[in-house]
């Protein structure tokens, strides 16, 4: 496992470096709602909010991120509305938006949501993903959520073996292949890390 500088959240320059990580992670799912590659890194770039995130380094190059919800604010926040509209344009940015609120899910109480782990191709299988994730669960116990959820798509084998060696649990799945075409993917799988406070 390679080790790396891991922070919470990252400074403005890099915003375009977390953006196009993300695209390369999870452009497929949004290109129906953005339809242009570097019109989705401008919106992510514009939209994420730092405070939501741990990214990793390695020798100040921004290798990896991972992203979460709280009822405080989520990674995705600027994602809304408005932020699409100023972006895109008024019928774009509708659109948009029509099709992001498919994708949204809520962080119930005492429960921290993830929202997506991305990190860059030339440093996948360094364990990386595996470090952010332990931070993710390492915040949650330490500000008091009682648990972490996150959604896997039935395509992301790789991450959903993460996720159980990690300790997650399948608790539910949903399956809606009439969608494929819009999302990129025809179900997924919901999965809960239970906070164990004498593990820390």
């Amino acid at each position: 496992m390679t080790q790396c500088l891991l922070m919470q959240g990252w400074d403005t320059c890099h915003s375009e470096a977390v953006a196009e990580l993300y695209e390369v992670a999870f452009g497929t799912k949004f290109a129906k709602a953005i339809s242009r590659k570097s019109d989705r890194i401008t919106v992510f770039s514009n939209s994420f909010l730092p405070q939501f995130s741990y990214v990793a380094s390695i020798d100040g190059v921004i290798t990896g991120v991972a992203g979460f919800q709280t009822q405080k604010g989520s990674f995705t926040g600027g994602l809304d509305f408005n932020g699409l509209v100023d972006c895109l344009g008024f019928i774009k940015g509708v659109k948009a938006a029509l099709i992001f609120s498919l994708f949204e899910r809520k962080a119930g109480v005492k429960e921290l949501l993830m929202d997506g782990i991305a990190v860059g191709e030339q440093y996948r299988g360094l364990g990386i993903g595996s470090q952010l994730l332990d931070e993710i669960i390492a915040y949650a116990a330490k500000n008091n959520y009682e648990s972490v959820r996150l959604d896997v798509i039935d395509s992301n084998v790789r991450a959903r073996k993460l996720y159980e060696a990690k300790g997650f649990v399948a608790t539910k799945s949903e399956y809606y292949p009439y969608l494929n075409w819009l999302v990129g993917f025809s179900g997924s799988t919901t999965m809960i890390y239970k906070i164990n406070k004498s593990d820390f």
